[in-house]
């Protein structure tokens, strides 16, 4: 039995609210789980509701041994601080090579490892031009 911590869908027409379920990857989406991890409301009333409640230590639980969180879930695990972020690459454009340098998701600017050796000048730079001029 593998098992995913994912998204049930509540709440009326338009208005969705979702639980953070551990269920088994053969279930219905709104169907039979095993347990209740949290909640996730994506649009949060007037009142300034709380958009999200998990219960860490059954996620750590599940995690732990071996549950699969769904991609939006993976997503909602990131931002709590439970999971490290998604792997992402830059993609240019149809048909051209692809950038795999990977990028900052908090940013989305490319990261790049900081060398000390591009960080000093050239050699024959403004040292060599200023003994010519005089």
């Amino acid at each position: 039995m593998v098992v995913r911590i994912r998204l049930s869908r509540f709440g009326c027409k338009n208005r969705p609210f979702y639980r953070v379920m551990a269920a088994d990857s053969r279930s219905k989406r709104d169907g039979r789980h095993l347990e209740v991890l949290g909640y996730y409301n994506p649009l949060p009333g007037q009142d300034g509701g709380k958009r999200m409640g998990l219960n860490f230590d059954r996620v750590k639980y599940w995690l732990s041994v071996g549950a699969q969180p769904s991609d939006p879930v993976q997503r909602i695990l990131f931002r709590a601080g439970l999971l490290p972020p998604p792997p992402m690459l830059a993609l240019s454009r149809k048909g051209g090579p692809r950038d795999t340098r990977p990028i900052d998701p908090m940013s989305g600017r490319y990261l790049t490892p900081k060398d000390p050796e591009t960080d000093l000048q050239p050699e024959g730079s403004e040292d060599q031009e200023r003994e010519a001029a005089d």
